[in-house]
């Protein structure tokens, strides 16, 4: 099995080292490289200057993609800045390869179709990378919601809050993708992830309003904080939902409040640890889970999309899925920007009084 990594920064490079995990001697790593950056970044991100990449990995690179596809992959991995996944994927797809695309899908909506298209052509695998669906307490919200155990939900709450500068020791934080527009950054798209675990969740919101923008003294040409305030329609209620999302938070907050009439469940992302209380204030679960890892979420994801690969799953994150987190942030920024209440109606984003 081939397999080529496009952009093999940090995630890149942590999705070679679990296929290797999972896989062996049995995958053969190709990469387009475009900057050549020789380092070896660290599973806690930090850069060994005395490995080079290439080497340590054991990857084949290549100047240009068309040179790389000529090998044939099995996969291709799309890990490069996000305004740039679309016309890359789109490119492996018609040379047969099975997809993965890290999250945010793009950085628009043009060329979703497209890529769609070619894939159920090809009957080729499309997934995004929205690791957070195999988080454990993500999965047990999940099953709590469908056993209805807060009974009807009158309001939720995420929150998430890091500071950018400490996200990658090995770079400036105003070169990353995530401060630069023309890559594909801000606070909305860079951290999708609540708002797609909303999405798996709930569905599509009916309409959202967002507030926030380039807030604080850090330099880049982004968002770096965002309100969206949410209108989701569940079990014939209209409920609010509200995620918090910003560049600048120490220590990192990722929190999840659900608050339903019989009872509230709690969620601390970080810890990892999830509580949930009945109506009289009673602690009726509450789980730590303890020896969790943040790099399983990542294996487990690898794990799922070499399944699916094999026809023994079916996407959980298909390209689909991933296209409608990706319509519901645009909607954010574009209510962001023009101050208005955007209506998501069939799938179509409408501008709203």
């Amino acid at each position: 099995m081939k397999a080529l990594i496009v952009g093999l920064g940090a995630i890149g490079q942590r999705h070679v080292r679990n296929l290797r995990l999972l896989l062996g001697n049995g995958v053969e790593f190709l990469a387009c490289r475009v900057r050549h950056l020789s380092q070896t970044i660290t599973p806690e991100l930090t850069v060994d200057p005395n490995r080079d990449v290439e080497h340590t990995l054991g990857v084949r690179a290549f100047n240009n993609l068309e040179e790389a596809l000529e090998q044939k992959p099995t996969m291709a991995l799309i890990c490069n800045p996000t305004s740039l996944h679309l016309p890359v994927a789109l490119l492996a797809a018609n040379a047969g390869c099975h997809i993965f695309v890290e999250k945010p899908l793009s950085a628009s909506l043009a060329g979703v179709d497209d890529l769609a298209r070619e894939l159920d052509r090809r009957q080729l695998v499309g997934l995004v990378g929205y690791q957070m669906r195999f988080h454990p307490c993500l999965r047990r919200v999940r099953e709590l919601l469908a056993a209805a155990a807060v009974g009807a939900i009158i309001a939720v709450h995420a929150h998430v809050g890091e500071d950018i500068r400490g996200w990658h020791k090995y770079e400036d934080y105003r070169q990353s993708y995530a401060a630069r527009s023309d890559l594909g950054g801000g606070t909305i798209l860079t951290q999708i992830h609540e708002i797609d675990y909303l999405f798996w969740f709930f569905g599509m919101p009916r309409r959202l309003f967002s507030v926030g923008g380039h807030l604080s003294r850090l330099e880049l040409d982004v968002e770096d904080t965002a309100n969206i305030l949410m209108e989701y329609h569940i079990l014939g209620k209209h409920v609010p939902v509200h995620i918090h999302q910003n560049y600048l938070q120490r220590p990192a907050k990722r929190t999840l409040e659900i608050i339903g009439d019989a009872g509230t469940i709690s969620v601390d992302l970080m810890t990892p640890s999830l509580s949930l209380v009945d109506a009289q204030g009673r602690i009726v679960e509450a789980t730590a889970y303890n020896g969790f890892e943040r790099n399983h979420l990542f294996i487990e994801e690898m794990r799922h999309f070499l399944n699916c690969m094999q026809g023994q799953e079916s996407p959980l994150v298909s390209l689909r899925d991933g296209a409608r987190s990706l319509e519901i942030a645009l909607a954010s920024k574009a209510s962001l920007i023009s101050g208005r209440v955007v209506e998501l109606t069939d799938g179509n984003l409408q501008l709203g009084a």
